[in-house]
């Protein structure tokens, strides 16, 4: 190996230990709030992107979850910040980590997908640009990635609470 092969593999390295580190400290944090809320659930660690990924599961009732989804997932992302703030108190560094309750994100990247895709054929057939919703940064995140993998591009416009993704032609 050349030094620099060396470099690379330790830096890579060194980051998988520190997201599995942050996903550590996320599952200590939500196992502590599964017991204060009395729900119960497993917790699931990995890295996924270059970001630790937990998940929060149930064998049972699912439907007790998704009181920790809330409306529209906004619980859901009020709970991926107050984790995030765990992360960060515990290591000094700024968490991208990303939570999913219930598999409720696993489907919505689903339907984000579809949406993604939809709207790249509509825009090859039409040659216009198409404006979607407003979306969290999340959602928005999934749609330029289909749109992407549709050979098209897209760009993000607006102010938050009201950003939303424009489908550009190619």
């Amino acid at each position: 190996m050349t030094e620099g092969t060396t470099a690379a593999a330790a830096e890579g390295a060194d980051t998988l230990t520190r997201l599995e580190q942050e996903g550590e400290i996320a599952a200590d944090y939500l196992e502590g709030l599964l017991d204060i809320a009395d729900l119960d659930g497993d917790i699931d660690m990995d890295v996924e992107a270059d970001r630790a990924s937990v998940s929060i599961i149930s064998d049972t009732s699912s439907r007790d979850l998704q009181k920790l989804v809330g409306r529209d997932g906004e619980v859901l992302e009020a709970l991926q910040e107050l984790t995030r703030l765990a992360v960060h108190r515990e290591t000094g560094d700024r968490s991208r980590l990303m939570l999913d309750i219930a598999g409720f994100r696993a489907r919505k990247r689903t339907e984000l997908a579809e949406i993604g895709a939809n709207a790249a054929a509509e825009v090859r057939d039409s040659g216009k640009p198409v404006n979607l919703d407003p979306m969290t940064p999340f959602e928005r995140k999934v749609v330029h990635d289909a749109v992407k993998a549709a050979g098209l591009r897209s760009e993000s416009e607006g102010e938050e609470p009201q950003r939303f993704v424009v489908v550009l032609p190619a």
